[in-house]
């Protein structure tokens, strides 16, 4: 009977973290109507994303969480002499999406969350970026199956020599791009996603 009261506990602990929504450990990025933007061109320095770059996602459902990402994908952003962001765009090659699950990278590609097919490329385009307290405020034009949205979120920047680094981690709704597949019954999936920019930039050969 100790052994038994020792398990349980235990157990119920376990349960507890698997069913933790990790959305809840970032902030929610601020969704509104997409918004014109003046494109991936700029008055400035264009800088390009390095190969070391990552764009990576964790979606949840009852049960747990999956970690997920994007092999290929290319960006640029242009940079003025006093600092500011003065453009930029990421665009991201959906048919490389991949998942810590191959069975789950291939649902990931189909029509019930990306459909690949339809929506080969999803893009990014800044439409601003503003300095905050802990750092700054980015704003872009998210085109993800078909569907723009604008996007707000909290983002550090920093500069060695010639490069950049630029870092964020926040959440969506997928629901507010059109992908709405619910899961199992007993297993529904989350509708916020986990997005983390982890991107490095150095100037255009």
């Amino acid at each position: 009977m100790k052994t038994t009261t020792i398990i349980i506990p235990g157990l119920i602990a376990a349960a507890l973290v698997s069913c933790e929504n990790p959305a809840d450990r970032t902030a929610a990025a601020t969704t509104t109507d997409a918004v014109e933007a003046t494109g991936a061109a700029g008055d400035g320095t264009t800088y390009v994303l390095a190969d070391s770059s990552s764009i990576t996602f964790v979606g949840s459902k009852v049960t747990g969480s999956h970690e997920g990402g994007f092999k290929e994908f290319d960006g640029r952003f242009t940079v003025s002499e006093s600092g500011e962001v003065t453009g930029g765009e990421i665009l991201i090659d959906m048919s490389s999406t991949w998942s810590d699950a191959e069975k789950l990278t291939e649902h990931l590609k189909d029509e019930d969350f990306f459909h690949v097919t339809e929506h080969p490329q999803s893009k990014f385009t800044v439409t601003g970026v503003e300095k905050s307290e802990d750092g700054y405020l980015i704003s872009g034009n998210l085109m993800l199956r078909g569907e723009e949205k604008n996007i707000t979120f909290p983002a550090t920047a920093s500069k060695d020599g010639d490069t950049v680094k630029v870092v964020a981690e926040f959440d969506i709704n997928r629901k507010d791009w059109n992908i709405v597949y619910t899961g199992k019954a007993d297993d529904l999936i989350r509708d916020e996603v986990v997005i983390k920019f982890d991107l490095t930039a150095e100037p255009e050969a």
